[in-house]
C-alpha cells in the first residue's frame, strides 16, 4: 500500500464574521479544477471552482452560501498562499504611452487586506426611501453574483444584484424579510423605485468591502514608476 502524505492544517479568520476556521492547503487534484476553470476564461466557472475548492479544504463547519463575496475571495487567496506559496507573479503592461514593455511583478499574498471593512465605523446599510418605507442592505454573496451574471442584459444584472442585496423592507410597522418573500416580488419592488431611491441604494452598495493590494513597481525597460491598486479576485490572477 502506498504511503499517504500528511497535509498541514492552518487557521484563518473570516473577515465579516471574525470566525476562525481551520483549513488545509489544496492539492494537485483541486488545483487541476482551478486551472481548467482559468483556462476557460469563464468568470462564472472560475468563481464556482473557487467555492468548490474552499468547501473541500475548509474543515470547519461554515455555510459558504451566506458569506460575502469579499469573504470568499479573501479565504481563497489565503488558502492559495499556503498551497502554492505566498508570492504570485503578474504580467503588468507599462502605462507609459511610449513603452509597451510587459513586466513580471511579484506580489506577496500575505500583504492583502480587505478595504472598507472598518469595525469601529461600519457603513450604515439602513436606507430611508420615504417617510414610511426603508430597507436594510446586506453585502452580496458570491452565489448572488454568479446567479445575477446569468441575466440577459447588464441592466437586469444590476437590478438582480440590488434585489439580492436587500435584506429587510420596512413599511410602516410592517417588517418584511426578503428571504421569506418571492424573488420576483423583491425585483418588482426594486423596479418600482425612483431613480434617486435606486441611486441611494447603489451608492451604499458601491462602498462594500473588497479585496485590495497596493502595488508599486518600476518598468524594467523605461523606468516608469507605477502605483496601482488590485481589487477583487480577478485582478490577482491576470
Amino acid at each position: 500500500m502506498l504511503p499517504k502524505l500528511v497535509t498541514p492544517k492552518y487557521d484563518m479568520i473570516i473577515p465579516s464574521t471574525r470566525e476562525t476556521v481551520t483549513y488545509r492547503p489544496y492539492v494537485v487534484k483541486e488545483e487541476k479544477i482551478l486551472l481548467i476553470a482559468f483556462e476557460s476564461q469563464d468568470e462564472n466557472q472560475i468563481e464556482k471552482s473557487v467555492i468548490d475548492i474552499i468547501k473541500t479544504c475548509v474543515e470547519s463547519n461554515v455555510n459558504l452560501d451566506k458569506l460575502t463575496t469579499f469573504d470568499i475571495e479573501f479565504m481563497f487567496v489565503t488558502l492559495r498562499s499556503k498551497s502554492v506559496g505566498e508570492g504570485i507573479t503578474l504580467n503588468m503592461k507599462c502605462e507609459n504611452e511610449t513603452c509597451d514593455h510587459t513586466n513580471e511583478v511579484k506580489i506577496n499574498l500575505d500583504e492583502l487586506n480587505v478595504a472598507n471593512l472598518d469595525e469601529e465605523e461600519p457603513i450604515d446599510t439602513h436606507i430611508k426611501l420615504t417617510d414610511d418605507i426603508s430597507v436594510d442592505l446586506k453585502w452580496a454573496t458570491m452565489n448572488d453574483r454568479i446567479s445575477s451574471s446569468d441575466s440577459k442584459t447588464e441592466t437586469e444584472a444590476v437590478i438582480q444584484m440590488v434585489a439580492k442585496s436587500i435584506e429587510t423592507i420596512y413599511s410602516g410597522e410592517e417588517i418584511h424579510s426578503t428571504k421569506d418573500v418571492a424573488k420576483k416580488e423583491v425585483v418588482e419592488f426594486v423596479e418600482s423605485l425612483s431613480t434617486d431611491q435606486f441611486q441611494s441604494i447603489a451608492e451604499v452598495l458601491s462602498k462594500a468591502p473588497y479585496l485590495n493590494y497596493k502595488l508599486k513597481y518600476d518598468c524594467n525597460k523605461c523606468g516608469h514608476d507605477h502605483v496601482r491598486e488590485l481589487n477583487g479576485l480577478a485582478d490577482f490572477f491576470q
